[in-house]
């Protein structure tokens, strides 16, 4: 059975740590505090970008129909890949609470955070006994990035996590991380059935909340049971609880999970910016390379190093392929050699009495690789540095810090006092992704949905309405096809149909169709 190297090596007598050694220890764990104090506070402001419309809408649809919630962004009975586990349970607290889907998402990004915090320090726990380690990995995970910077789900760069902590990606990440500690010891320890299967069960629940999170985690469990060499026999109850994960695949009942693998092209259009700007993206990520060529020399079966080898392949196969959605799998790359790089730094420092030339030089080569770490970590962090102004507001900012901070969506609360739940609305696609948070539909989605079979006539309807020379009888012919009630566009559209409700921001225009 193999067993991972720690990365501590006891000595016989060591001095006894001096005031530098403690602080040098306690600077990276009051680092990783701040970090996630900033990110429970940025809870309390869930600053809106991205997919946050998606994820409330989604909620409201369960707490509305829990067990038949159609389409969560247009008035169609549909399956949803985003009906997960994850998202039915927040669905229900909305039901019995009656909270604001916003609340509830506050909740969510609190067990997020809470899951993913957690589960790091128990996976990089697996990897190394020095106090330091957890919190020097969360500093690698969410600053070691590069110069530009980068947002995505699933990706844990502080910026990024700040407008995605509320997400099923975050809380299928905190899951991995745990479901990886579990899976290391379950290997090294030759662990029961009854344990395997357990993790069987985790390992769909991840797929199921968070499909390419699901993905990551997959590659990781890979290379940890490679890693860890377990006899034949034993190879028997990994097998058992795959064969159990895909049986609960197969039998959730709000999507077919395995109909994704056939997704249409708007899946890899979206995806294909994350093969742009590498070097700029995630140069930083190479000092953890490095620190993985180390540990593969040490031990050839070391768990990290082959991690980052299966992410790499499945990364550089979805460019090559066309398949850009594979690009979601890049965290498989990144992850490793953040934590990698935030292990080779420990224990950095520390001396041993009378210890020979060679460990004094390995010491001190422990010593530089922290101040490489600590540079990496430094310029991360002012990449990063707007995400400040998600809890204090741009003008609180110094300008060098503001000039780098992202202002959030501003939202449709404003429509509420009129537009109803199930309500269609007529509006083009940005507004569409923020609409349907509030219960009403929209006419064409404003996400990409590979269920939803007439997506495209739904989109060619909306391009339609919104043309300057469409005629008014076309529009209301539009407007009474899809059962229309309102529109929002902007103040040149009003005419014969339309009556002005409310103004709005940035110029655009609540109408009520008269018919």
């Amino acid at each position: 059975m193999h067993t991972a190297p720690s990365e501590t090596e006891p000595v016989s007598r060591t001095e006894p740590p001096t005031a530098v050694a403690r602080a040098a220890r306690a600077l990276p764990q009051a680092a990783a505090a701040l970090v996630v104090v900033l990110l429970l506070l940025v809870i309390v402001r869930l600053p809106w970008a991205g997919d946050l419309g998606m994820h409330a809408a989604t909620v409201q649809r369960l707490s509305h129909h829990l067990a038949h919630p159609g389409n969560p962004l247009v008035d169609a009975d549909t399956p949803s890949p985003y009906y997960s586990p994850w998202m039915l349970v927040l669905g229900v607290v909305a039901k019995l609470t009656g909270l604001s889907v916003f609340v509830v998402l506050r909740l969510a990004a609190l067990a997020g955070l809470s899951l993913l915090v957690t589960g790091v320090w128990r996976y990089v726990r697996t990897l190394s006994a020095h106090r330091a380690a957890p919190a020097l990995a969360l500093l690698g995970l969410v600053f070691l990035w590069g110069p530009l910077l980068f947002n995505w789900s699933g990706f844990l760069g502080l910026n990024s996590l700040a407008l995605t902590v509320s997400y099923p990606s975050v809380f299928a990440l905190g899951l991995t991380f745990h479901f990886w500690a579990w899976l290391t010891r379950a290997a090294r320890e030759e662990a029961p059935w009854g344990r395997w299967l357990w993790l069987g069960v985790l390992w769909a629940l991840i797929l199921l909340c968070h499909q390419f999170t699901g993905v990551v985690a997959s590659l990781g469990a890979l290379a940890m049971v490679i890693a860890a060499r377990p006899p034949r026999p034993v190879l028997l109850r990994p097998a058992a609880a795959l064969a159990l994960g895909l049986l609960l695949l197969w039998l959730w009942p709000y999507y077919d999970f395995f109909s994704l693998f056939s997704a249409g092209a708007d899946l890899e259009a979206i995806h294909k910016p994350l093969y742009e700007h590498l070097a700029a993206r995630f140069g930083l990520v190479l000092l953890g390379v490095a620190a993985l060529a180390l540990r593969l020399r040490r031990d050839r079966w070391d768990p990290l190093a082959l991690f980052f080898v299966l992410g790499v392949l499945v990364f550089a196969a979805g460019g090559l392929s066309g398949h850009y959605s594979w690009g979601r799998a890049l965290p498989a790359a990144l992850i490793p050699a953040q934590l990698a790089a935030a292990l080779e730094a420990v224990p950095a420092g520390r001396r041993a009495m009378g210890d020979p030339p060679r460990e004094r030089s390995r010491a001190w080569v422990k010593t530089g690789w922290a101040c490489l770490l600590g540079a990496g970590l430094l310029v991360g962090a002012w990449t990063q540095a707007g995400t400040l102004g998600y809890v204090t507001g741009r003008d609180a900012l110094p300008s060098a810090v503001a000039a780098k901070y992202r202002t959030p969506w501003v939202g449709y609360h404003w429509i509420t006092p009129w537009v109803k739940y199930g309500d269609v609305v007529m509006a083009k696609e940005f507004p569409a992704r923020q609409i349907p948070a509030y219960g009403p539909y929209t006419v064409a989605p404003g996400y990409p949905d590979v269920f939803l079979k007439d997506a495209a006539r739904r989109e060619d309807a909306v391009a339609r309405y919104f043309a300057a020379g469409t005629s008014s009888a076309d529009r209301a012919g539009i407007l009474r096809k899809y059962d229309v009630k309102w529109v929002v566009g902007p103040k040149s559209l009003a005419g014969p149909g339309l009556r002005e409700v409310k103004a709005g921001p940035a110029a655009q225009v609540l109408y009520r169709v008269v018919r």
